[in-house]
């Protein structure tokens, strides 16, 4: 009986999370529109899920938070719209591949890798309030650091061109904009991270005593 009831908390969080993200990726807030790529606070209840419900679950919220991402970038596109949906794509078969990881791939490692550095640094800072902050703006960076790099790696010269710049300057820029939106996201997660997921993991706390 006991198993059954944490198999149904858990089904029922998760759904929870899911209607968060859905919620914030078709009413357009969780994607901020800047000069070249959509900044993003859906990765802020990726993580949340990932805190309360395990690398597992943070998975499934990164795979939805991707399948939102190309939604978006799909539906309402901008200047490198063409990373995060096969349907932009110049490419042909081998775009589809490299966006479908962008969008999707990056985003559902992102949520394992929440999950794992939520596991790793309440073991090595005994508390909560520290390790909330730590770990969501490091998976944060991560998950900039995941998304952009491939845009490098794969997209290089495709980013070349939608910007019009030689090849040798897309460093430069990938960076620029590492910096640009992946230091606010990490401040914003950071700071949301602590105040809700203390809460949620309080009430959690008392729910399973009861």
């Amino acid at each position: 009986m006991k198993t059954t009831r944490m198999d149904t908390r858990y089904m029922a969080t998760l759904a929870m999370f899911c209607g968060v993200l859905l919620a914030m990726g078709l009413s357009g807030i969780g994607f901020i529109p800047l000069p070249v790529i959509k900044a993003t606070t859906m990765h802020i209840p990726v993580i949340l899920g990932a805190v309360l419900l395990g690398p597992g679950a943070g998975g499934v919220l990164g795979g939805l938070f991707g399948l939102c991402s190309l939604w978006v970038n799909t539906t309402s596109p901008g200047l490198l719209s063409f990373a995060f949906s096969p349907f932009m794509t110049t490419e042909g078969l081998p775009g589809v591949v490299k966006s479908l990881w962008i969008a999707l791939g990056c985003r559902i490692c992102f949520g394992i890798l929440a999950g794992w550095l939520w596991k790793l640094f309440r073991k090595l800072l005994k508390q909560d309030y520290l390790a909330l902050p730590v770990t969501a703006a490091v998976s944060t960076v991560c998950h900039t650091l995941l998304v952009m790099g491939s845009i490098y790696l794969l997209l290089a010269q495709q980013y070349a061109e939608a910007k019009d710049v030689a090849i040798t300057a897309v460093f430069g820029l990938v960076m620029g904009t590492v910096t640009a939106s992946g230091i606010p996201e990490a401040i914003a997660a950071a700071l949301l991270v602590t105040v809700i997921g203390k809460a949620l993991l309080h009430m959690t706390a008392r729910m399973k005593k009861h």
